[in-house]
């Protein structure tokens, strides 16, 4: 028999040659993503930013009629919830205010069981989980469960992980989050800026990986491709990307 035939491990992990670029809005063309996972500090902020500007974008582009109105289910382990706090209803779109309802779990175990028992449930628009570290429950047997009911009940769920390597998952996008600079008003360059996050997807199902400078411009989700700026002479391999510092966005 000729193994050389055969495609290797490489060639099945990776996406197709003919694989889209994600871009935002790309789930109302047939590509939805239904479970997804954000890595970032937990003293950053961006994870929990960015998995909600994520959320939002995914909603607006689905045709579903009254998706827009259905509750939000927000899930925290206790690290987490020490860490960042609890959601802040002042703080989030007015459009979500009044729709969240918050569960504040004992341990990852529980965390993980009332992200399961939500993603069961279609009255739900998506679900925003955070759990901290590489919990022993968070295996990927663990993953693999989130994932099957996400896809089966068409309830998305964005999951935050604060300060956790990268384990093995079978969720269908993942994330590498941080904070970057905000770009200067127009009005004024002394005003607070727009929240932007330079977001990694290293992992994806259906598309290639690949960085973005993602930002909420008013009511849409903007990517840009990072621009790199160029190498000071000798220096070449000590330039990091524009928009990768850790400044929090404004």
């Amino acid at each position: 028999m000729d193994l050389s035939s055969l495609p290797t491990a490489a060639g099945l992990l990776a996406p197709p040659a003919t694989a889209q670029r994600w871009r935002p809005g790309l789930g109302r063309e047939g590509a939805r993503v239904l479970h997804s996972e954000i890595f970032a500090h937990g003293d950053d902020g961006a994870g929990v930013a960015a998995a909600l500007a994520l959320a939002l974008d995914d909603l607006r582009h689905q045709p579903a009629a009254g998706a827009g109105e259905k509750p939000v289910l927000w899930v925290q382990d206790e690290a987490s919830l020490k860490r960042t706090g609890r959601p802040y209803r002042p703080g989030l779109p007015p459009a979500l205010r009044h729709r969240v309802i918050h569960v504040a779990a004992r341990g990852a175990a529980d965390a993980l069981f009332a992200l399961e028992e939500g993603l069961r449930c279609r009255d739900l628009a998506f679900v925003i989980g955070e759990v901290a570290g590489n919990p022993r429950e968070l295996g990927l047997t663990a993953s693999r469960r989130l994932s099957l009911a996400a896809e089966k009940h068409g309830v998305p769920l964005f999951l935050v992980r604060h300060d956790a390597a990268r384990d093995l998952g079978s969720a269908r996008m993942r994330w590498q989050v941080r904070s970057a600079p905000s770009p200067h008003g127009c009005w004024n360059p002394a005003a607070p800026g727009v929240p932007s996050w330079h977001a990694e997807l290293f992992r994806a199902r259906a598309h290639p990986p690949g960085e973005w400078i993602l930002r909420n411009d008013r009511e849409n989700l903007v990517a840009e491709r990072p621009i790199i700026a160029s190498p000071a002479p000798g220096h070449g391999d000590l330039v990091p990307a524009a928009g990768a510092g850790s400044l929090a966005a404004g």
